[in-house]
């Protein structure tokens, strides 16, 4: 007689291959949708916010040009600057490839990449709180009523210090938050929760990050190489 296949050592269905529809959505499409117009209408309004410090930014280079001119040279380092963005664009570089990871299903691939992600962005931050923010702490470059700097060059130095403590301690506590963020994403990856049919949470991420890093690419230039 003739045995019957058995199904008891059948592979359980990846949490990834069995996509999950919230019950206010009609279709998976239709929550894939919503999903990816809230986080643009979110990037927007991070785009607004780091506007004004652009704004703040042109406004004040108008008004005391001498304060701006040479700026990076007395208080900056252009090569940490530098060192930062080569490692965010290396960061945007592979969260990327973490998407296109999870649409061909590669699995391993997809972790090592969010694991180099979130490594650059700590790096980025250890950089800038010990080579930069402490040594300014120590020597009171800081900003507005707390500038106690003895070398000022001039009456308005703490004018530039005040914009790039507070642009860059903006932007550096939104790139805490893609840490956090991409740190989930590893721990659900680690759980085979993305895969070529879901997916959407590392777009959206990935997203966020791309304009996190993107804003750094602006002012990089602004307070780095003036």
């Amino acid at each position: 007689m003739a045995s019957i296949p058995s199904d008891h050592n059948a592979r359980p269905a990846a949490p990834h291959e069995n996509p999950v529809v919230a019950s206010h959505f009609r279709s998976k499409a239709e929550q894939e949708d919503a999903g990816k117009m809230g986080m643009w209408l979110f990037l927007t309004t991070e785009v607004l916010l780091f506007g004004g410090f652009f704004c703040a930014y042109a406004v004040f280079r108008m008004l005391y040009p001498e304060t701006f001119e040479g700026a990076s040279a007395k208080f900056l380092d252009w090569r940490i600057g530098a060192i930062n963005t080569v490692v965010l664009l290396l960061s945007s570089f592979t969260v990327a490839m973490s998407i296109r990871n999870a649409q061909l299903n590669q699995q391993w691939w997809l972790r090592i990449n969010l694991i180099i992600t979130i490594a650059c962005a700590i790096f980025f931050l250890v950089t800038k709180l010990w080579l930069e923010y402490w040594p300014k702490i120590v020597e009171g470059k800081l900003p507005g009523t707390f500038f106690t700097y003895s070398g000022a060059m001039t009456d308005h130095d703490q004018i530039f210090l005040s914009i790039y403590w507070t642009a860059t301690a903006t932007h550096g506590l939104h790139v805490l938050i893609g840490v956090f963020l991409l740190t989930w994403l590893l721990v659900r990856a680690w759980k085979l929760h993305f895969g070529p049919k879901t997916y959407l949470a590392l777009e959206n991420v990935g997203l966020y990050w791309h304009v996190v890093d993107l804003i750094w690419i602006f002012l990089f230039p602004l307070l780095y190489l003036v």
